[in-house]
């Protein structure tokens, strides 16, 4: 059996085991597309061994595209849900179109760091691969982006390393720092095959599997009840929502929702 094949066991083996404390602590109900995002990579592992099972080297370069293309909006969806989430505790006092705006602003983000991420290229890839390549370039940023955004405001925005939010964030932002790094080491080297190459792409792997058991521990645990916004993020967020709205809201008033239930 080769190393791939193992390690793609490894992974599947990993996808399986973190679903565990999402079903039992119900954080599939907490964060849905999080969730579905580990299945569909659970799903794509599986195909993955199942092509290398048979060799079948040209169908798998097929399922990559595909699964690249899914694993981006996907992703994307999950950023966006992150977000919308460490929102909850005064979501019910911001505007309508307070989502399609996180949303758009996270994809603004993203064609901001596009042409960033097309300057840093391997050498001698197709044109297909090398846009598969700037596109994984572009999320791992993304990734890292919000992670270092809900740490750097972890105050104001009342949340901590036992908020789901931030775990899924910090899990995130540590497997596309080891990604972004390989991907970097890759546009260095003179050619895309050789030992070198694939050490590298395997180190990815064990960040991967580093990622999921952080989840795996991070998830088993109770999390602590969700606090409220810091007023100077509260009137933040009420600004920002604009005029007529904000301003029939008092500060005081503002609903003290909680993200949680206890267990």
């Amino acid at each position: 059996m080769s190393n791939d094949s193992i390690m793609t066991i490894a992974l599947v083996a990993a996808d399986i085991i973190v679903l565990a404390p999402i079903v039992r602590r119900s954080i599939w109900r907490i964060l849905p597309v999080f969730s579905a995002y580990l299945v569909w990579t659970l799903l794509s592992d599986l195909t993955g061994l199942y092509f290398q099972g048979r060799g079948d080297s040209f169908n798998y370069s097929h399922f990559y595209t595909i699964e690249m293309t899914v694993d981006a909006v996907l992703m994307f969806t999950v950023l966006v849900e992150l977000g919308w989430s460490v929102l909850k505790p005064v979501r019910n006092s911001l505007p309508r179109g307070t989502l399609l705006f996180l949303a758009i602003l996270i994809a603004v983000a993203g064609l901001v760091i596009w042409p960033l991420a097309s300057k840093v290229s391997p050498p001698k890839m197709d044109p297909p691969s090398l846009l598969l390549f700037h596109l994984a370039e572009t999320f791992a940023i993304l990734r890292i982006l919000c992670f270092l955004v809900m740490a750097g405001f972890s105050q104001l925005l009342s949340i901590g390393w036992r908020d789901r939010e931030l775990q899924v964030a910090s899990g995130l932002g540590f497997f596309s720092i080891v990604s972004l790094l390989v991907m970097l080491l890759h546009s260095r080297q003179q050619t895309v095959t050789g030992g070198g190459y694939h050490w590298l792409d395997l180190a990815v792997s064990v960040s991967y599997l580093c990622t999921v058991a952080y989840w795996v521990y991070t998830f088993s645990a109770k999390e602590q009840e969700r606090k409220e916004f810091s007023p100077q993020m509260q009137q933040f967020l009420l600004l920002m929502g604009g005029g007529a709205r904000s301003g029939s809201i008092a500060l005081t008033d503002l609903p003290s929702e909680r993200l949680r239930k206890k267990d």
